[in-house]
C-alpha cells in the first residue's frame, strides 16, 4: 500500500480524532479513575530540524507532514481530602518515518520495524508503576517482525494499529494479556462507520443483485470486517429498500433483489372471491418472484464458488506445467503429466457444472422477468377497450359542444356591440370618417416670373408717380374673395 506524506497526515488525523472519542467514552468504564487530565504533544521540533538539514525552510511544508502527534489521558482517584493518586495512563500515539517524509515526501514510506517500535514504547512508558495502555498507529504499517513480536512489559499493554487496503483499520495486541475491549477502544472506526462502508460496497456491487445476490462471506473479503458487522449492514440495507430481501440458505446469509411490494387484496372483495383467490393460486406473483430470486441468488453464489475453485485449479495447472517443463528426467515428467491429466479433467467437470448452473440461473431469470411484467401490468390497472372507446366518444362530444358554444358566444358579442351604438352616434362616427378622408390636390399653374419687391425697387431708384393718361380709364378696384366666389357659376 503506497502511503505518501499527504495520506499519512490524513491517517494521523483520522486515528487521533476517532480514538479520542473512544477514550472519552471509556473513562470510568474500562479505565480506572474519577479525575482525568488530557495532554497532547508531538515531534514538530524534530521534524523542523530534519527539514532544515535538507535545506527546506517552508512553513507550509512543515504543516503538510505528519508530526507524530499523540494524546494522553491521565486518570486519578481522590485520596483523603485534597490529595489524588494516579490510577493509569492511556496514550494514543502515531509513529511515522519522519526522516523519510522530510527528504522525499512523495515516495512510498517504509514500514516501522521492531527496533523503532520498542524505542517509541519505552519513551512513552515512563513511570512503570502506573498501568499504561499504549496504542501505536503507523500510517505506513509495521514489518512482520514488529507485528509478531511480544512486548511483555510490566504494567504496559501495547496495541498496534495500521490502515488496511479496504479503507478500515487493523488492530493487533502486542501481548497475550491484552483485553479485547482495549482493541475496540483503539479502533478509530466506529460501528456505524463500518456499516456505512459495507453499504457503500453493496451499492458498488448493486448489479450483482440483479443477476444473483451478495453473500456475507463475499463482502467480508472485500471490506475486511467480521460477519456480524456485515450481516447488520445487510439488515439495514434491506430495511431501507422494499425490493431487497435477506435470506439464510445453507448456513450463508444472502442479500438479493425480489418483488417490490406484496400482493394486496382488492377493496370490496367478498368471502367467496377471497376463497376463490386462495385456491386459484393466481395473483401471487410477488411471492413467486421472491422465491425464485432466492433460488437464483443461491445458485449464483454456488456458481461463483465453482469459478473460484476453477481459478485455483488453473493456477495449480500452470505450476505443474512449469514444473514438468523444467524437469530433466522422464520419471517426474510422467508423474506430472498424470497429475495434469487428472487436474484438467477436474477443471472440465467444474466447467460443466458451472455451465449447468448458468443455464439454471438464466431460466429462473427469464421466469422472474415474465412474472415482473405480469405484476407491473396488474399494478397499473389500465382501462379496457370498451372504456377507452367510451371515453374517446365522450371527449369528441365535449369538443363539439365546446365549439358550438364558442361560435354562439362570438355572435352574441357582435350583436351587443352593434346595439350599443345609437343612430345619432352612428352619424357622428360617419362625420369622423369623412373628416379623416384626404382633400383632392389643386391643379398646378405656371408661376409668374419673379419680380423684385417694391421696397427694394424704391430703395434703388425713387419713383415719381406717373399721371394717368387722359384716354385710359381708371383701373377697377380689386374684388374680395367672397364676392368672386359668389360670381362664379355653380
Amino acid at each position: 500500500m503506497t502511503v505518501d506524506a499527504t495520506k499519512a497526515l490524513q491517517y494521523e488525523t483520522d486515528f487521533l480524532s476517532g480514538v479520542e472519542v473512544n477514550l472519552g467514552a471509556a473513562k470510568g468504564k474500562y479505565f480506572r479513575g474519577s479525575i482525568w487530565q488530557r495532554s497532547q504533544s508531538d515531534e514538530s521540533d524534530r521534524l523542523r530540524a530534519l527539514l532544515a538539514s535538507n535545506r527546506i525552510y517552508d512553513r507550509e511544508k512543515l504543516k503538510s507532514l505528519p508530526a507524530n502527534r499523540r494524546i494522553a489521558m491521565h486518570g486519578f482517584e481522590r485520596r483523603f481530602i485534597i490529595g489524588k493518586r494516579r490510577t493509569g495512563i492511556a496514550i494514543a500515539s502515531v509513529l511515522s518515518p519522519m526522516s523519510h517524509y522530510a527528504s522525499s515526501p512523495d515516495s512510498e514510506a517504509p514500514p516501522i520495524d521492531l527496533g523503532e517500535l520498542v524505542d517509541h514504547v519505552n519513551k512513552l512508558a515512563g513511570e512503570k508503576r502506573v498501568p499504561h495502555v499504549i496504542g501505536v498507529c503507523s500510517p505506513s504499517g509495521f514489518t512482520e517482525a514488529a507485528l509478531n513480536a511480544r512486548l511483555d512489559m510490566p504494567n504496559v499493554t501495547v496495541v498496534l494499529i495500521e490502515p488496511d487496503e479496504c479503507g478500515g483499520w487493523r488492530t493487533k495486541a502486542a501481548s497475550d494479556s491484552a483485553d479485547p475491549r482495549v482493541l475496540r477502544i483503539f479502533d478509530p472506526e466506529g460501528t456505524n462507520e463500518k456499516i456505512d462502508r459495507v453499504r457503500r460496497v453493496i451499492e458498488e456491487h448493486s448489479a450483482d443483485l440483479l443477476t444473483g445476490g451478495l453473500s456475507v462471506s463475499s463482502v467480508m473479503n472485500k471490506v475486511g470486517l467480521p460477519d456480524d458487522v456485515v450481516r447488520q449492514a445487510f439488515e439495514r440495507t434491506a430495511a431501507t429498500d422494499p425490493e431487497l430481501r435477506l435470506s439464510k440458505k445453507e448456513g450463508e446469509f444472502l442479500l438479493f433483489r425480489g418483488a417490490s411490494v406484496q400482493r394486496q387484496e382488492r377493496k370490496g372483495m367478498n368471502v367467496i372471491d377471497r376463497i376463490r383467490q386462495l385456491f386459484s393460486g393466481e395473483g401471487d406473483e410477488a411471492e413467486k418472484i421472491n422465491l425464485l430470486a432466492e433460488r437464483r441468488a443461491a445458485l449464483a453464489q454456488r456458481r461463483d464458488r465453482i469459478y473460484g475453485d476453477i481459478g485455483k485449479l488453473e493456477k495449480k495447472d500452470a505450476e505443474l506445467f512449469a514444473e514438468g517443463k523444467a524437469a530433466t528426467s522422464q520419471v517426474p515428467r510422467r508423474r506430472l503429466a498424470a497429475q495434469l491429466a487428472q487436474l484438467r479433467k477436474d477443471i472440465a467437470r467444474q466447467n460443466a457444472t458451472a455451465a449447468m448452473l448458468n443455464k439454471q440461473v438464466d431460466i429462473i431469470s427469464t421466469d422472474i422477468h415474465n412474472l415482473t411484467l405480469i405484476q407491473q401490468g396488474e399494478k397499473a390497472q389500465l382501462p379496457d377497450t370498451a372504456e377507452l372507446t367510451e371515453n374517446a366518444v365522450r371527449a369528441e362530444d365535449m369538443l363539439e359542444t365546446l365549439r358550438a358554444d364558442s361560435e354562439l358566444v362570438g355572435s352574441l358579442e357582435t350583436g351587443i356591440e352593434e346595439s350599443l351604438a345609437s343612430d345619432e352616434e352612428q352619424a357622428i362616427l360617419r362625420e369622423f370618417e369623412a373628416e379623416a378622408e384626404p382633400t383632392p390636390a389643386m391643379p398646378e399653374t405656371s408661376e409668374p416670373a419673379e419680380t423684385p419687391p417694391a421696397a427694394e425697387t424704391a430703395e434703388a431708384e425713387p419713383s415719381i408717380p406717373a399721371e394717368p393718361a387722359a384716354d385710359e380709364p381708371p383701373a377697377p378696384a380689386p374684388e374680395s374673395k367672397d364676392r368672386r366666389a359668389d360670381a362664379e357659376p355653380m
